[in-house]
């Protein structure tokens, strides 16, 4: 997960969990529930999100979607705003009625707040999703992080061999205009001889028209031979 995008308890020393501890940890996970919100208001951040939330219920963890890379770029390119922007989120709450009860009561809700604040007006667009953990948020993240990793490596890869096509054909071009104008100079004319793929070309063209002349000689034969054989 991204760090920016992260809101959760401070991280502690890991110590080894009794089957006891280990049985009261996934209690606690299957009571959790989580909140999808499908868009978040330009500029707030997970610490706001948190805030917001921990009003109605505890809070265990928030994950907020920073906005495409591409889409970021051209944004601090053309506006004055240099912070990143965030564009769906995850809550997870402690008890997952309350995450329910809160979903159904804030969604197409005002957020509110005081006379003059920046996000009062903006508009709540949130989900409860049932049967989902934070396990699988991570396992997903990771996945889409996986994907996307493979195809820039695809591209990368796609760049280097079209560039050095384009670099091999450029010094192709350099040492054919070197001989041309050295046969200018002696008086000569140059004579491009063919390679092998036009060679390879050629004679799989003359192959297509020897099939065609033979499939051609073959029809005409066949009418003749009915018509005499109707006659006769």
């Amino acid at each position: 997960m991204d760090p920016e995008g992260f809101s959760g308890p401070k991280q502690k020393i890991v110590k080894p969990l009794t089957q006891e501890a280990l049985a009261a940890f996934k209690a606690a996970q299957e009571r959790t529930g989580v909140i999808y919100i499908s868009r978040i208001p330009p500029g707030m951040r997970p610490a706001k999100v948190r805030h917001l939330m921990s009003a109605y219920g505890e809070i265990g963890r928030v994950y907020l979607q920073q906005e495409d890379a591409k889409r970021a770029y051209l944004r601090r390119k053309y506006t004055s705003t240099k912070k990143p922007h965030f564009t769906e989120g995850w809550v997870e709450f402690k008890d997952k009625k309350i995450a329910r009860s809160v979903a159904e009561m804030l969604n197409a809700q005002p957020i509110g707040g005081k006379k003059g604040t920046r996000w009062r007006d903006d508009v709540w667009t949130m989900k409860y999703l049932p049967k989902f953990k934070w396990n699988m948020l991570t396992e997903q993240v990771a996945h889409e992080a996986a994907i996307h990793s493979a195809k820039l490596r695809v591209e990368l890869s796609q760049s280097r061999q079209e560039q050095q096509e384009y670099l091999k054909n450029v010094e192709l071009a350099r040492v054919l205009d070197k001989r041309v104008a050295r046969k200018k100079e002696k008086g000569e004319e140059m004579e491009l001889k063919p390679t092998e793929r036009s060679r390879k070309r050629g004679n799989e063209e003359e192959r297509g028209e020897g099939r065609k002349r033979k499939k051609g000689g073959e029809a005409e034969q066949f009418p003749l031979n009915s018509v005499l054989g109707s006659v006769f």
